[in-house]
């Protein structure tokens, strides 16, 4: 094991079952919201990508004509 992984091990053992659950929790949440930061980083990246902007714009193209499929203008089915 890593030294640092198993010095980090030790303390752990050290720590009352309270003060480990709450350090489990905290890594966690640290870890969701590390994950969700990438997360909507690629989508941001993805959204800015010349190639998917160009993509999209051609599926609107193609999709324009059925924009009104199954509506009804006085609003009664929407």
């Amino acid at each position: 094991m890593h030294t640092l992984l198993a010095e980090i091990d030790k303390q752990f053992d050290r720590l009352s079952l309270d003060q480990q659950l709450l350090l489990i929790e905290q890594l966690a949440h640290l870890l969701r919201e590390r994950n969700r930061k990438s997360w909507e980083a690629s989508i941001d990246a993805a959204a800015a990508d010349p190639e998917i902007q160009a993509e999209l714009r051609q599926i609107e193209r193609e999709f324009a004509g059925t924009e009104m499929d199954g509506l009804e203008l006085d609003g009664a089915t929407l």
